[in-house]
């Protein structure tokens, strides 16, 4: 299986690269260039298209979609006798079709919502309400929810549990679209993201949710080809959106750790669950910040600006492509040590969570010399 798993990182590039280079050309055609947002969005306008989430989406979703097509046509059986290696692995994701159908019609529907924002601004009010509502659809319809061992409680429990993974998805969603605010930086941050992940669900065994976590960096990589700086595309909110919910909806898909089960791949202690904020820790540190900044100023967080860590790293007198740089280093930083959280002695877990929080304060120190 790995073999065929990992070749979802090349079949995500190989897909995103051609159709990223024909979207440049139509976008110019057609005009369907950066546009300037709601009213109060604060923005650089640049004659670039921002339909480069076209790409994103393709690569990473459209696969998923047209193998769970061919899982619904030929069924676990028919997969078994056509492609034998794959038995195993067919009558698993036969089980959990409900699941993975709701992350690919979360995934479509945000897409969409980002296209038609990025040509006629919806306002942030009902793209939340959006997001919310998909996220509800996800946990409730698809069945998937973070600290499932919260059911022991019984329906509070469970309502916790659902809450908190709404909650998640909807953070992690605008977390990633905040962080598209400079040249590859989104792309290049959710790439590393979805690198980490990949490895941990191949470690973990859970093969469909690495290909999926491996065409969106395959698909990112793809994209990034034209995005870093200077861009010729931006992926737009129907790019970002799309990225955001799918790291969020797969982590919560993904099993970081099994308290019952001392050999489990991924680890037996309790603190595994961290792994997901541990690994996405400076996109959270951006959406927390500039959130604070924006009350602070006695704005609405979800109004946009150019205050964003990538913008404030530049009044300390980056380049923007260093900016990039230095926000992609330290999501890899914080992305490899939260990799394998959950099998860690509690000393060495805690010395990976002084190494985030390190990371995390040096940040907001920069942020402080640069107000005084």
């Amino acid at each position: 299986m790995l073999p065929l798993v990992l070749l979802s990182l090349p079949l995500g590039f190989f897909i995103a690269v051609p159709l990223t280079a024909l979207l440049i050309r139509i976008g110019c055609r057609s005009r369907t260039l950066d546009s300037p947002g709601v009213a109060g969005h604060e923005k650089v306008l640049r004659g670039i298209p921002n339909i480069g989430g076209i790409a994103i989406f393709t690569a990473a979703v459209v696969p998923l979609l047209l193998a769970m097509v061919v899982l619904g046509i030929l069924g676990a059986v028919g997969i078994s006798e056509w492609f034998p290696t794959l038995g195993s692995f067919a009558d698993r994701m036969s089980s959990q079709q409900g699941a993975w159908w709701s992350i690919i019609a979360g995934a479509i529907v945000l897409h969409v919502v980002g296209l038609i924002d990025d040509r006629r601004p919806l306002g942030a009010i009902p793209k939340l309400a959006i997001q919310f509502i998909v996220a509800i659809g996800v946990v409730f319809v698809g069945d998937l929810r973070l600290l499932t061992a919260l059911d022991g409680f019984g329906p509070i429990g469970v309502a916790i549990s659902g809450l908190i993974s709404i909650l998640w998805i909807v953070a992690i969603t605008n977390a990633l679209n905040f962080l598209d605010n400079m040249d590859g930086l989104a792309g290049g941050v959710g790439a590393i993201a979805a690198a980490v992940f990949m490895a941990a669900t191949i470690i973990n065994g859970q093969f469909f949710t690495a290909t999926a976590f491996g065409l969106l960096c395959g698909g990112l990589m793809g994209f990034l080809v034209f995005n870093v700086a200077p861009a010729r595309i931006f992926m737009g909110d129907g790019g970002s959106l799309v990225v955001g919910f799918l790291l969020a909806a797969l982590t919560v898909r993904t099993t970081f750790v099994d308290t019952a089960d001392l050999d489990f791949a991924l680890g037996s202690a309790w603190y595994g669950v961290l792994m997901p904020v541990v690994v996405l820790a400076i996109p959270i540190y951006d959406l927390l910040s500039v959130s604070i900044v924006r009350m602070s100023q006695g704005k609405s967080p979800l109004q946009g600006d150019q205050q964003h860590l990538s913008h404030r790293l530049l009044e300390l007198g980056l380049s923007k492509r260093s900016a990039v740089l230095v926000i992609w280093s330290l999501a890899l930083a914080t992305g490899v040590g939260g990799i394998v959280l959950g099998s860690l002695q509690p000393w060495q877990a805690i010395m990976v969570g002084a190494q985030t929080a390190a990371i995390v304060f040096v940040l907001a120190l920069l942020e402080l010399s640069r107000r005084q």
